[in-house]
């Protein structure tokens, strides 16, 4: 049996029943293994400050949940060791540790047990285990690809600017962290602020988030859509389109919507803020609108302080963070699946529709569901946790606190500068939203409570909304 085998029978053996609790360990463990890597003096410059285990273990947790907040540069502390293991951390967490193990196995030709199936199928968010190695696959190839091209495509600006073996490893650094939405960078203290009026770097880098925060179901189905539209003679664009799944198309249509939207909403409300927008040009202030707008859905880079931006700015980025990216990718949040079918449960409410529908097709009451569940469960966690920081930070203003609980949760990574300010308890209450918001908020209350699903009828009775 080989090493990568014997993981997956211990994540498999351990005395947890169901898939969901299985997947939640597997973080874990990842985390674990991660910050005592951190930690260790050989991952350090000789003249870095010394940092305490718990400020790696809160780096790690950060990394492999791919979030972006930290309580110090990491370009400060970790060599260039360190910053590979932190790279590594950052790809493991965004593909899943769980994925790693089994694509190694399928390399090595190697079979997966019934078991296995279903925790590789629950780490992917797959509706089943039809064509799931063809899928896993897919999934890295994807990865890997666009990842190179994001990293070549940095190279030109990095490669003048930093010198060759840095600037290589820093686009690579740099493209990781983007497409796995990871928010981390290791250019220093100032982070992408020096770069604020770059357009290589805002486009590239906007690229890379939305490719990650897509998911691969939708990446897949756009590159069916395309070899369709290349073998069909004459070329029909609609015949391609139809290609693309309903899941698909509600997540294309709600990132769009939001990008537009989000970016003329900011731009509206800093063109006039000469701390952010105001002394640029029209299209510089709607690229830094553009990259604010996409860095929101959940991949935590900042080119602006976020304390010179104003209050209705920040409250539109944390509606932004709230709603995050798409199921089966690198982004977090509540997805935009669940914000768009809060939508459309909202407009069949309002129309005096029976049933939720999208494009004439009717969405299944289990999904409305398990939708109300992650908004109640994730507002409920987000409650608490702000709570909770209130408590214990209450030298802190309360709407940056709101801020970090929010970017926590969302796994976006910004902050309003009060990351390195929090006491250990406050960073504990930041490091469980961080790990809840990758998992995922459902993985983990089904990792509590998951049961056998029940089929029982009652008589029904009238309840009164008002």
């Amino acid at each position: 049996m080989t090493e990568k085998n014997h993981m997956f029978s211990f994540i498999n053996k351990l005395r947890i029943g169901s898939v969901t609790q299985k997947l939640t360990v597997s973080f874990l463990i990842v985390i674990l293994i991660g910050s005592l890597l951190l930690s260790l003096p050989f991952a350090h410059y000789s003249t870095a400050p010394d940092t305490p285990y718990f400020d790696h273990l809160f780096t790690a947790v950060s990394m492999v949940c791919v979030t972006g907040l930290s309580v110090f540069p990491i370009s400060q502390v970790y060599n260039g060791l360190g910053q590979i293991i932190a790279l590594l951390l950052m790809q493991i967490g965004g593909l899943g540790v769980v994925t790693l193990i089994a694509v190694s196995m399928f390399a090595l030709r190697q079979r997966l047990g019934l078991s296995a199936q279903s925790l590789l199928q629950s780490a992917l968010s797959r509706p089943d285990n039809t064509n799931l190695k063809h899928y896993l696959f897919s999934v890295y190839k994807i990865t890997l690809t666009l990842e190179g091209l994001i990293a070549f495509i940095l190279m030109f600006d990095f490669i003048p600017r930093f010198g060759w073996k840095s600037g290589m490893f820093n686009s690579l650094f740099l493209a990781v962290s983007a497409f796995c939405n990871a928010g981390f960078d290791n250019l220093g203290p100032d982070s992408l602020k020096d770069f604020l009026l770059n357009p290589l770097l805002n486009f590239t880098l906007a690229f890379a988030i939305i490719a990650g925060g897509l998911g691969f179901a939708v990446w897949l189905d756009l590159f069916q859509a395309f070899k369709c539209y290349l073998q069909r003679r004459p070329r029909r664009f609609r015949a391609a389109v139809r290609q693309i799944s309903n899941q698909s198309r509600l997540v294309l249509y709600t990132t769009a919507f939001i990008l537009f939207g989000g970016t003329l909403l900011s731009w509206l409300t800093e063109m006039g803020n000469a701390e952010t927008l105001a002394n640029h040009t029209v299209p510089q202030q709607v690229m830094i609108s553009f990259f604010q707008t996409v860095t929101m859905r959940t991949a935590g880079f900042s080119t602006l302080s976020y304390l010179d931006t104003e209050a209705a700015t920040n409250f539109l980025y944390i509606a932004q963070m709230i709603i995050g990216g798409a199921p089966g990718g690198t982004a977090g949040g509540i997805k935009v699946t669940t914000a768009a079918i809060t939508f459309l449960l909202f407009k069949s409410e309002l129309s005096g529709q029976s049933e939720v529908t999208f494009r004439h097709r009717v969405i299944h009451n289990k999904t409305i569901k398990q939708t109300l569940t992650v908004l109640i469960f994730f507002f409920a966690l987000a409650a608490a946790g702000y709570f909770f920081l209130l408590l214990s930070e209450s030298h802190l203003a309360p709407t940056a606190l709101l801020f970090e609980t929010v970017s926590a949760i969302a796994t976006v990574g910004v902050s309003m500068d009060v990351t390195p300010e929090l006491s250990s308890a406050g960073r504990f209450i930041i490091m469980l939203l961080m790990f809840v918001g990758r998992v995922g908020p459902i993985t983990v209350l089904l990792s509590f409570l998951q049961k056998k699903e029940k089929v029982i009828h009652y008589t029904p009775t009238d309840i009164s909304l008002g």
